[in-house]
């Protein structure tokens, strides 16, 4: 996930990046209510309201940001800014007309940015990201048409997966030393987008077809990426590996939970396809991209030390729990349990993330 150094003033970075991280805490908040945790009750029914702020409010800023940034123009910055707002707004009045078209807003900015960089230089990579830009668009658009949540799930996940495929293609060029790959990975993208939208119309066969394309580009992933030989090295792109390949390994059972049993859209077989995509997946890859992506971003440092293991392993393994023992085995306390855990995960990386940059901020300074 690059990120060119560029004249964008990093003072207007900070208040996005600080909001999408409010949307994160807002998102967590509300996972603890649908998980049953008890704690004060919101005045907004914010876990109607949890996917959305999650995957655009949280990670979707993020991605904005970071591709405002290699854009270089203020104009950039709407985009982002949009989608932390509009998460924030989410949280305040739950499910309202407001936020749902200020997301959707937001998506048009991000679609605006990858034109910009298109006239830049095209490339496959490129096409994939925009594909996810689309994809969120999408979504919101369905959302705001009367879909349910699970309804547009589908463009939800094709939004996330379109958008770090891509991105790790620009870095598996160097692997590609065939054109069958890039026609490989392109007819995966093709086929998920496909099953996206033939999911909204045929819900069987079209969700069996989307798993297919997730199979599809999981595969491509495992055979092209760079991790594959980077996870035999030591330090930081040790780390990065073993967050990719372990996100991989989510991906695989999501698609074959898609393509082998067909639609969801509640139950234990939900909670598991969308986990183990936007958990399993996702987050493992913030984390583990989070040194590389945070210094361009904000121009801090976030040097890798291994106690940031600790927080992978708590995601990945209390997911285990959760899909196996509480999805799977029908156990409602180990699945209550590991999704705390879960939530736990992601606040220990955050602290950890805060205290190495402090840390490495305090040593410069002494230096």
């Amino acid at each position: 996930m690059p990120a060119a150094i560029t004249g964008l003033p990093v003072r207007l970075r900070v208040p996005v990046l600080l909001a999408s991280a409010l949307a994160l805490l807002g998102g967590l908040y509300a996972a603890l209510l649908l998980l049953g945790v008890t704690v004060p009750p919101p005045a907004a029914p914010i876990e109607d309201v949890h996917g959305p702020v999650m995957v655009f409010g949280f990670v979707g800023t993020l991605i904005a940001l970071e591709r405002a940034v290699a854009l270089g123009h203020r104009g950039g910055l709407l985009a982002p800014a949009a989608s932390a707002m509009a998460a924030l707004l989410l949280l305040t009045t739950g499910p309202a007309l407001p936020g749902k078209l200020l997301m959707m807003a937001a998506a048009v900015g991000l679609l605006g940015i990858y034109r910009a960089l298109w006239r830049r230089q095209p490339s496959a990579a490129l096409l994939a990201q925009a594909t996810g830009a689309f994809a969120w668009y999408a979504a919101t658009l369905l959302w705001l048409a009367g879909l349910p949540i699970a309804g547009i799930v589908p463009w939800m996940v094709v939004f996330v997966v379109a958008t770090i495929a891509g991105e790790r293609l620009e870095l598996a060029h160097v692997a590609l030393t065939t054109p069958g790959g890039q026609r490989w990975f392109l007819t995966a993208l093709a086929a998920l987008l496909t099953g996206a939208t033939a999911a909204a119309l045929w819900p069987k066969p079209g969700t069996e077809l989307f798993g297919l394309g997730l199979l599809a580009l999981t595969a491509w992933l495992a055979v092209f990426d760079v991790a594959r030989h980077t996870v035999r090295g030591s330090g930081l792109p040790r780390y990065v590996a073993a967050g990719l390949l372990a996100g991989y390994v989510w991906l695989g059972l999501a698609g074959l939970l898609w393509a082998g049993a067909g639609p969801a859209t509640s139950g234990a077989r939900y909670d598991a396809s969308l986990h183990a995509v936007f958990l399993g997946f996702t987050i493992s890859m913030i984390f583990v991209h989070a040194p590389v992506i945070l210094p361009a971003v904000l121009r801090r440092p976030l040097p890798y030390r291994p106690v940031l293991y600790l927080p992978l392993a708590l995601l990945h393994s209390s997911l285990v729990v959760r899909i196996a023992v509480g999805d799977a085995a029908g156990l409602e306390p180990a699945w209550r349990w590991s999704g705390v855990a879960n939530v736990a995960s992601l606040l220990l990386f955050l602290g950890c993330a805060a205290t190495l940059s402090a840390r490495s901020r305090r040593a410069r300074v002494r230096s």
